[in-house]
């Protein structure tokens, strides 16, 4: 490990050395590649150089237990357990650092949300979930845009569809997808029954053109009237654009803006974000079924969460994680959580890779 991390600091000082180059700076393209490999590789570089410098605290410390100087030998003995201690906290970190990364954690997503079972109370868990994303997402400091929007029958939401964007967006909401549950007194509920009620979050990648090309002929385009409250377009002209995507089937819809070409644009990418997340699903199920079936897949169809409004109680099934303070939780507080299934699932990942068990997806 020792000998792959110093040639990872002799990248990262010539990276570094690129930076000053007035050839680099000169050409922007370049400037900017080389400032985002160098920006990958400074955690991992820092890390290195504090467990090295644990280790040659170490090795003197330990050398201290064989001096005749009574005061030397007694400070060994009380520095040595600490500095062991750390010495494992950062071979730890370290190959947490070194776990293989996933390309899609820098990507922006497309984060649907849909009303499942439970009628008009999953349109309506359905609208505080995303609202519970938008509120996350502004405390991080994203862009949130609503693309499609279906209303429910009682308020809520059937379906809605958001483009968020930012810095690592995927790497924090990559955990969030499956079906989340909820239990509570509905407001209609007479009698005070608790009702089980579901929604499905996805959470896609945003595909670039390099990522999956569209061929034109493969694309049904049809327009309509926007709907929805606001704005001088709705209802007034043809500006909503849906697209089928006839090899596959699959339907997007995008209203958002005013101009036909900018919401044929923006369903597009929401088009190449789904056969994205089609073909990167394929390739996992290929790679790694032993791993999907021990750590589970994070997908549309599987559990995996409970809130549980009665008992304020939160539940993720997957990592066997309870809190409480719904209340918090739903106005954005949801940060915690993610973490949480980040740390599980490298640790998932880190177990996979010294086990010698099938490569990991990264984390």
């Amino acid at each position: 490990m020792i000998d792959k991390l110093e040639d990872v600091e002799r990248r990262f000082e010539r990276l570094t050395a690129d930076l000053a180059n007035p050839d680099v700076i000169a050409d922007s393209a370049k400037l900017q590649k080389v400032s985002k490999e160098r920006a990958s590789l400074e955690k991992l570089v820092e890390t290195f150089r504090s467990y090295r410098k644990v280790l040659d605290d170490l090795k003197e410390v330990e050398a201290w237990l064989s001096s005749s100087d009574a005061d030397e030998k007694a400070y060994a003995r009380e520095a040595l357990p600490g500095l062991k201690a750390q010495r494992e906290e950062q071979e730890q970190a370290l190959k947490l650092l070194l776990l293989p990364k996933d390309p899609n954690d820098e990507k922006n997503v497309i984060l649907e949300i849909r009303a499942g079972a439970g009628g008009d109370e999953a349109g309506l868990f359905a609208e505080e979930v995303m609202q519970m994303y938008l509120r996350y997402a502004d405390r991080k400091g994203w862009k949130a845009d609503i693309l499609d929007m279906s209303p429910g029958g009682a308020g809520g939401v059937k379906d809605v569809t958001i483009n968020l964007s930012g810095e690592g967006i995927y790497s924090a909401m990559k955990y969030e997808s499956g079906v989340h549950r909820v239990q509570r007194v509905p407001a209609t509920e007479a009698q005070g029954r608790i009702h089980t009620s579901t929604i499905t979050v996805s959470v896609m990648p945003e595909a670039e053109d390099v990522d999956i090309k569209l061929n034109p002929a493969d694309i049904e385009m049809q327009v309509m009237r926007s709907t929805g409250s606001g704005g001088q377009s709705v209802n007034t002209t043809d500006s909503a654009v849906r697209l089928i995507h006839k090899p596959s089937g699959i339907v997007v819809k995008c209203q958002q803006e005013k101009s036909q070409g900018k919401n044929r644009a923006m369903a597009e990418r929401m088009l190449r974000a789904k056969l994205y997340e089609i073909e990167q699903e394929r390739i996992r199920n290929e790679r790694d079924s032993m791993r999907r079936g021990q750590v589970g897949t994070g997908d549309r169809s599987e559990k995996i969460r409970t809130y549980n409004f009665p008992q304020d109680r939160l539940t993720d099934h997957r990592i066997g994680l309870t809190v409480h303070n719904l209340p918090g939780i739903m106005s954005g507080g949801v940060e915690d959580i993610i973490t949480a299934c980040r740390t599980h699932y490298q640790a998932e990942a880190l177990k996979q890779q010294t086990g010698g068990g099938a490569g990991s997806q990264g984390a």
